[in-house]
């Protein structure tokens, strides 16, 4: 029997995050794994999108800036500089997990190193930080070729674990994948992607939720709730699958 600690949409609240893991004893108070995650009795996961904060207000906690702006290259470089310091500490935390964590690529993470395209949010900010042809700053080497070994996808014992859904096309973060709704509906629409795809139950980010989304007919949780202080825990073997939303 294993245990798994499976957080939503980080969006730079590190903070959050960090309070996530120590509250489910996979990380200590120096940000590493806690002994149950080095033996691989725990196992995490991060379901991507580390980078680019949902709202102003995160924009404003990162920077320390009261008046931050996304058309200023000063207040950019610190965004960017903020969220690099904190995805080297995740790295950290990972490589001492001893493959007992990973984190999956999201949607916002694959667009911080490819600048493919320049995604905002609700607020009318514009996560130009990374990006140099909008004043941004890139990604460090070493932290853009980690980054770009995340999976899209990962499975433990037959449960999937990707950023917005199950299939390759729920995975695949071009123009079409932000031009069709389906990113945000499928799990209403057509949950039986799921099972069709070979998994008995599958844990996906994407889709903000009030609280977490758990069906166990169907076989899905959505969780992107660590914002509202949500996480979801899973108790796993071969023949027993159990999903818990903890409030931290």
């Amino acid at each position: 029997m294993i245990k798994v600690i499976a957080l939503g949409d980080v969006h730079a609240e590190f903070e959050r995050m960090w309070a996530a893991l120590r509250a489910a004893y996979a990380a200590d108070e120096q940000g590493l794994p806690t002994p149950p995650v080095r033996e691989g009795r725990y196992r995490v996961v991060l379901l991507g999108d580390l980078v680019h904060p949902k709202t102003l207000e995160g924009y404003r906690r990162l920077t320390g800036l009261a008046d931050y702006d996304d058309h200023d290259p000063e207040h950019l470089k610190r965004a960017a500089l903020a969220q690099v310091g904190e995805l080297l500490k995740v790295k950290r935390y990972l490589e001492a997990a001893r493959g007992h964590a990973v984190v999956v690529l999201g949607n916002h993470d694959h667009a911080a190193l490819t600048h493919e395209l320049l995604l905002g949010n609700a607020y009318g900010i514009e996560h130009r930080e990374f990006d140099p042809a909008y004043g941004g700053h890139e990604l460090p080497p070493g932290v853009a070729s980690w980054m770009r070994g995340w999976p899209l996808a990962h499975e433990i014992l037959g449960v999937q674990f990707a950023h917005a859904g199950p299939t390759p096309w729920l995975q695949s973060y071009d123009a079409l994948f932000y031009q069709s709704r389906e990113a945000k509906t499928w799990w209403r629409e057509r949950p039986e992607y799921v099972r069709r795809s070979g998994y008995r139950f599958g844990v996906y980010g994407h889709t903000p939720v009030d609280e977490i989304v758990l069906d166990m007919e169907k076989g899905f949780a959505l969780i992107d709730a660590l914002d509202r202080g949500q996480y979801l825990e899973l108790l796993l073997d071969e023949n027993r699958l159990e999903a818990v939303p903890v409030q931290f």
